[in-house]
């Protein structure tokens, strides 16, 4: 309990609002002298009588911290302003200190995770702010960290489902469903060493993609691969007849990889299943073999490019003259080691002659060729897109040459 001449003093609701100024001083690392200002007549009053001074009239006062802690001893009153502080409204916090300890204890993290893909996400700082933002304590994101850990050592799966591997590893089979805490750090972890960045494909099959990167199948069955004439030596792979146009699964993919005996070959590589019927009514089976992207690649089509890729396949892609038919061939380049098919700027400028239609006009947002430098600012230049389709013609004589 408060001495009685403390509450006259500095208690009270007409000075609680001084009082919580000055707990904010000592919860910040109270300085030696500060100011007060915007002080009202009561505050004015209770500060000077403390002090010993006769009030005034302006609405500021510069404090001494050592000065009033001595008034209050010689009063008899409390031991400091910090004393007489805690005994009317309870224990300062030491904000400053908390917030040091805090930070050691965020730091600490860093140390926790021995698997090198999560102890690097944790050394960038957008890294360390996603743990933060999930879940907002140290104590509980360390048990994130953990069981994050814990999947990531469990990869790569050998085809297995989402759902499977999160009720193994962290007994709940939704554990790693989207926007859980934990998948979205794993993700995190896997997408710091993905070939396609977060804006290549849709957020859907971003993430189907980089879960199937690691063996782990998403809505296996969805947008399987079209191809056309891929030669396979897996007699359990089974292949459509010759000449018809066929689909993988990304399941397939990931749980039995069929033997692609493309060591050296040539594969062509298009964006638009349209293009796959065009070829397969005009070759038949005298058509080389052919992989669709059907448009920006999901994980079935990527797996399936980097399984021939791997497989020693020289792939050849084209795309539609367009920012996205573009932004597919840096991917598929890059990631898949691809050289052009007739997608250079010297293509462009003559399908923009040659073909009778005039393309639609390009969109505003555009991109630059990896692989060409002056493909970009012509499609720019002309602000007109040309769709594989109509080229057609053409691509189809390069599948014909190619398989005699």
């Amino acid at each position: 309990m408060a001495d009685p001449r403390l509450m006259r003093l500095l208690g009270g609701d007409a000075l609680a609002g001084l009082r919580r100024r000055l707990r904010q001083r000592y919860e910040r690392s109270m300085p030696e002298t500060f100011r007060l200002s915007g002080l009202t007549e009561a505050e004015r009053n209770a500060l000077a009588g403390l002090l010993g001074r006769k009030p005034r009239q302006a609405d500021s006062m510069t404090l001494d911290v050592a000065g009033l802690d001595g008034a209050l001893q010689r009063a008899g009153l409390a031991e400091s302003l910090r004393d007489a502080l805690e005994r009317l409204d309870g224990p300062i916090v030491d904000r400053a200190a908390e917030r040091a300890a805090l930070q050691t204890q965020w730091t600490a993290l860093r140390g926790r995770c021995d698997d090198a893909r999560l102890s690097a996400l944790l050394e960038l700082p957008r890294g360390m702010a996603l743990v933060k933002r999930l879940a907002r304590h140290p104590a509980a994101a360390g048990q994130l960290l953990d069981a994050a850990q814990a999947v990531v050592r469990a990869l790569p799966a050998a085809g297995m489902p989402r759902s499977r591997l999160a009720a193994e590893v962290l007994g709940d089979a939704h554990g790693l469903d989207p926007g859980r805490p934990v998948a979205s750090i794993v993700l995190a972890a896997l997408r710091r060493n993905a070939d396609a960045p977060e804006d290549v494909a849709g957020a859907e099959d971003n993430v189907r993609d980089l879960w199937a990167q690691a063996g782990v199948m998403v809505n296996e069955l969805s947008r399987p691969a079209l191809f056309l004439n891929l030669p396979a030596g897996d007699a359990s792979f089974r292949i459509p007849a010759p000449g018809e146009p066929g689909y993988v699964s990304l399941r397939t993919l990931l749980r039995q990889p069929p033997a692609w005996q493309v060591a050296g070959r040539d594969i062509h590589v298009c964006e638009n299943p349209n293009l796959v019927a065009i070829v397969a009514d005009a070759l038949g089976a005298d058509a080389a073999p052919l992989v669709c992207t059907d448009g920006m690649p999901a994980a079935a089509q990527r797996t399936l490019l980097l399984q021939l890729a791997a497989a020693g396949a020289c792939l050849h892609y084209h795309g539609d003259f367009d920012w996205p038919g573009l932004a597919i061939g840096n991917w598929v380049m890059r990631a898949c080691g691809a050289r052009p098919w007739r997608f250079g700027v010297a293509d462009y400028l003559a399908a923009l002659r040659d073909v009778p239609v005039r393309g639609r006009a390009l969109g505003p947002e555009s991109v630059d060729a990896d692989w060409d430098d002056g493909l970009g600012p012509a499609m720019r230049e002309h602000g007109r897109a040309v769709d594989e389709e109509a080229v057609a013609a053409m691509l189809v004589r390069d599948l014909e040459w190619t398989s005699q």
